[in-house]
């Protein structure tokens, strides 16, 4: 059995698995994720310059929010962990279904159609080359 406290045992154990590797989050984001999925495929695996300019020309509404993203993990990675942003890709990219908001549209003869406002959370986590 461990020796020390509960909470000295749980901090070690949690410092000891922390993923080193930069990140960023952005929650509730107002795309579904089957959206937000079409276009963190596409720059999963490419370095972050590439992927930065795949996003800046892409049509797609999630592509300018997934770049923000992209740029604070870029950020994270220089300022938190004194990383080379040249050397930086896009290792794993998430989006995961966040909450849904329901809605109710009126239609003809009394009758009401239910609108689902779908979110979702994205996560980018870069590493190094």
């Amino acid at each position: 059995m461990a020796k020390g406290h509960r909470s000295q045992i749980k901090k070690q154990r949690n410092t000891d698995t922390a993923d080193k590797r930069p990140q960023a989050t952005a929650k509730y984001v107002g795309i579904p994720a089957s959206k937000a999925k079409i276009v963190l495929d596409q720059i999963q695996g490419k370095d972050v310059k590439t992927a930065a300019a795949l996003l800046k020309y892409n049509p797609r509404i999630a592509a300018e929010i997934i770049g923000k993203v992209l740029n604070s993990a870029v950020a994270n990675a220089e300022n938190n962990l004194g990383m080379d942003v040249s050397k930086l890709f896009v290792e794993e990219v998430i989006a995961g279904q966040g909450p849904t908001l329901k809605r109710i549209r009126p239609r003809a003869q009394g009758r009401a159609y239910k609108i689902l406002k779908r979110s979702c959370h994205i996560s980018i986590i870069l590493n190094e080359r």
